[in-house]
Parts: C-alpha cells; structure tokens; sequence
C-alpha cells in the first residue's frame, strides 16, 4: 500500500462513532480484535461480516457460535489467533450478535466501543439492555 492510501484508510477509521455518535472506543487489543485487527470495531467495505459489536465474551456465546460454525475458541496460531475465552472483548458480527441475543446467547456489550451502524442492524433498546458501559 501506498502511504496516500494508508493515511486515507487511518482517516476514515479516525472519523468513525460509536452508537452515541462519539469517537468510538478501543474495544480490545489483548487479543487484538476489530476486522482490521487495530483493537476496534471499525468497519469498511471489506468487512462483510460488520464486526461492529464489542461485547463482553461468555463461554455460552462462544458455543452458540461454535455451533454455528464460526469457533471463536480454538487457537489458530497460523492466523496469530489465541482463541477466545470468557471475560475477552471482541467485536462480533452484528448478525451474529443479534441471532445469539434471539436464542438467549447474547453477551454484554460496551456502547461506547461499538459502531453506531450496529444499532441499523440491533434494535438500540436491546443494545442498551445488554450494555456493560451504560451510565
């Protein structure tokens, strides 16, 4: 990459919100999460998936996505990729968060950690019922 495109795509990560329209908040960078691998749930066009939801990991959660086929658990060193215990932040896909919140699996949240397009996708009156940072 070139450093025009570097500086395009740190200005645009720079200039993304939280679902309370702030500057959105580190989620977590031990293990490091965010579809860019930067410690937040920013988001692009390459994110499919939008992991733009920073929640608070349980041991239920990890097997209902497991069993969803996406096993957040398992190490995969090849991919620097420690596996996810309960207790780890991790920004999660918003569809993924929003089927385990419909089968009694969702995990907690920080608001101000999770990108405001999530609450286009999760009704903003669950994500505040689930929220970890809410005052």
């Amino acid at each position: 990459m070139t450093g025009k495109t570097i500086k395009n795509i740190k200005s645009k990560k720079m200039n993304q919100t939280n679902i309370f329209d702030e500057p959105i908040d580190e989620c977590c960078s031990n293990p490091i999460t965010g579809f860019f691998r930067d410690g937040f749930c920013h988001t692009g066009k390459h994110d499919m998936g939008l992991h733009i939801v920073c929640s608070l990991i349980t041991n239920d959660f990890l097997s209902f996505s497991k069993a969803r086929g996406n096993d957040l658990s398992t190490p995969k060193p090849e991919f620097n990729f420690p596996g996810l215990k309960e207790g780890d932040s991790w920004c999660v896909c918003a569809e993924r968060w929003k089927e385990a919140y419909e089968h009694g699996f969702a995990p907690k949240v920080f608001l101000r950690r999770t990108h405001k397009k999530a609450s286009s996708i999760i009704n903003i009156e669950i994500l505040k019922e689930f929220a970890v940072d809410l005052n």
